[in-house]
């Protein structure tokens, strides 16, 4: 029996066999170790004939005799005592690769992307534009359109509404990006009736009488509004047209910065961001950078892990008697500590309701994690699947909610996904995907030394400019092909990439199934309980010592635990049994009532959480790896890990 498949799961039709899916990684062992030697010895030596064959009747450069000098060898010493030293060091490195791994986010590397990395590096493409890096700033513009597809977006960039996405160095990044094009969009309106061009472009102000109905137009209408802008623009003669941008431009947020702004427009005030408790904390971190602070930030409460609904309804209220506008509301889609998806589908439908109310604002998921989950739910033809359907095999992923929630990424705004996490590719590749490409000319800059010419009509072309667009300036081409060939190899449908979330979501109710065991099993010396039903692929597990009643207590034990699971520099790796994480639960995430429910089932008294210790500490398992459950050699990592796992609790409950 093969590892991606059991008699009572069988894949789909056409998709990926487990025998083909076996040569996706070099794998815990090495095993494919000549398959990626040959790819890269291969591809290397292509290289080097492409070097060779660009102008054949220049002369080498580097005689042939210097590998015989002595200050060549020499040097060539250096090289190779200073790698040596660097692979030894690297000895020393987290063992993602390995089925014994589940803690962070982190796991082996797909081949095709890795391959695919490796053979475009000493190329050294520069992403910023097409005249730095020709082939990869192409493809880069290709996976954001993939991704798009992936996602539920507009993908087709013959189309008007295309959606537009490039790649990042991370989540963080990406976020940084959404908060940016966000206040963009957000503040042009305001910045086209503040110049006096609404005289001029008749009718093109209509859907807004004063600066507060400006700055909460729809994102749609936001953007219609720019597309009118544009060809406007396209009717007066050059000089006419220029004089328009630039006064235009001199009443832009991005010119004027957030003082300059608000205070010529001072019946507004700054935007706020509304996100989960949960949230990365890179949303802080975008806000301090925009320059609209920390303060500006409002993390909602949750209910059961997710972000609550009925929470942001309230403060979108309040929002509009105060007439506090609002940039942003954020989804997570699987979130950093929990992997739990919120409530997307219910997010897009407040925003609607309340731009009926004249409070527009944008909506933008961070999926950096469960981002690529959505291959689970994607036909072939881009369509989505049934709940039914995704679920066939399954015990109860997806849930009701579940489904409901990547039902509705199409009608969010912007998304952040990783193929770094669950795209299982090297660091750094993080993604910013838009719905509609048209608001990105808001974002536009101008260096004559790299861009070239006035923004073309065409899709393709006009973002091949990419550093006009994006965050970075330079930007290694090397991870949009990485990207770009994982996605080609392993498309972004159920039936071939999204074999590999689903193992991962096979291997997460295994291991829900083993803690319910091993809870069982335990019951003499601790309590073990899964706290809370996983949404994904991660799982958590609570643990408490029988006989304990104090939370600091079984806090400072699971700590202990974990100290066995962490990855520890001073010792070797070959003494760690397994390596996990650990998070914590809190009322805000939880609500007070359920997480009561949980200590309750721990045997743990509510009355000793307080002030000083205001959150339960909990093991956290990314179960990531494809091999956790080796049905080839008939090994169950997650059964060995809970093995370990007990025997661990029972030394301790000894020593307690």
């Amino acid at each position: 029996m093969d590892t991606f498949q059991t008699p009572s799961d069988p894949p789909p039709a056409n998709a990926l066999t487990p025998q083909a899916l076996h040569a996706c990684f070099l794998g815990p062992y090495g095993e494919n170790d000549t398959l990626l030697e040959k790819l890269v010895v291969e591809f290397l030596r292509d290289h080097v004939y492409w070097r060779r064959n660009f102008h054949p009747e220049d002369p080498p450069a580097i005689p042939t005799g210097a590998a015989q000098h002595p200050a060549y060898l020499e040097l060539e010493a250096r090289m190779r005592r200073e790698l040596h030293a660097l692979s030894a060091a690297l000895k020393r490195s987290v063992p993602f690769h390995s089925p014994r791994y589940i803690g962070h986010m982190a796991s082996d590397l797909l081949l095709p992307g890795l391959a695919a990395q490796l053979l475009t590096l000493p190329y050294n493409p520069n992403n910023v534009c097409e005249d730095a890096a020709p082939v990869t700033v192409d493809l880069e513009v290709k996976v954001g359109l993939q991704l798009a597809r992936m996602l539920g977006y507009p993908a087709d960039p013959d189309k008007r509404g295309c959606a537009f996405g490039h790649l990042t160095s991370g989540g963080t990044v990406a976020n940084y990006q959404a908060l940016r094009l966000a206040l963009a969009l957000k503040a042009f309106p305001v910045a086209l009736r503040a110049s006096g061009v609404a005289v001029e472009m008749a009718g093109a102000c209509d859907a807004f009488d004063d600066d507060w109905q400006a700055f909460n137009l729809s994102v749609d209408d936001g953007i219609a509004l720019v597309e009118q802008w544009q060809q406007w623009l396209a009717t007066l003669s050059p000089e006419d047209a220029t004089r328009w941008r630039v006064r235009v431009q001199s009443e832009r947020i991005e010119t004027l910065g957030l003082t300059g702004f608000f205070s010529r427009h001072p019946t507004l005030r700054v935007p706020c961001v509304y996100a989960p408790v949960t949230a990365h904390y890179s949303w802080s971190k975008g806000l301090k950078l925009l320059g609209l602070g920390r303060a500006q930030l409002s993390l909602l409460p949750e209910r059961d892990m997710r972000l609550d609904a009925d929470a942001l309804e309230e403060a979108l209220q309040r929002c509009v008697r105060a007439r506090q506008p609002v940039l942003m509301a954020v989804g997570v889609l699987g979130t950093t500590e929990h992997g739990m998806i919120d409530p997307v589908d219910r997010i897009v439908d407040a925003r609607d309701r309340f731009q009926a109310q004249g409070l527009g604002f944008s909506v933008h998921v961070d999926a950096a994690w469960g981002g690529y989950l959505a291959t689970m739910f994607r036909n072939p033809d881009g369509s989505l699947r049934t709940r039914a359907q995704v679920g066939e095999g399954l015990e109860n992923f997806p849930g009701e909610a579940v489904h409901a929630a990547f039902a509705a990424l199409g009608r969010t705004d912007s998304v952040t996904v990783d193929p770094h996490k669950l795209g299982y590719l090297p660091y750094g590749a993080g993604a910013f995907v838009c719905r509609d490409h048209r608001a990105m000319t808001l974002l536009s800059e101008e260096a004559d030394y790299v861009f070239n010419g006035p923004a073309a009509d065409d899709y393709m072309t006009r973002f091949r400019q990419l550093g006009q667009y994006i965050p970075e300036g330079s930007k290694a081409g090397a991870s949009a092909a990485a990207v770009y060939v994982m996605h080609k190899v392993l498309p972004l449908d159920h039936a071939q990439f999204g074999q590999l979330p689903r193992q991962t979501v096979l291997a997460a109710e295994a291991f829900r199934r083993r803690a319910e065991q091993a809870a069982h099993e335990l019951s003499d010396v601790a309590h073990l309980c899964v706290p809370f039903a996983p949404d994904s692929n991660l799982v958590c597990v609570a643990i408490n010592l029988a006989g304990n009643r104090d939370v600091e207590h079984a806090n400072r034990f699971v700590r202990t635990l974990h100290d066995d699971l962490r990855c520890d520099p001073a010792r070797p790796l070959q003494v760690k049994e397994f390596f996990g994480s650990m998070t914590t639960l809190r009322a805000a995430s939880l609500g007070e009532r359920r997480l009561r429910r949980i200590l309750g089932a721990l045997d743990l008294d509510p009355t000793s959480m307080g002030a000083a210790t205001d959150h339960l500490v909990i093991l956290r398992h990314t179960l990531m790896n494809p091999y956790l459950i080796d049905a080839n050699n008939g090994i169950s990592y997650i059964d060995r890990y809970f093995d370990y796992l007990s025997g661990r609790i029972r030394a301790f409950a000894r020593a307690a």
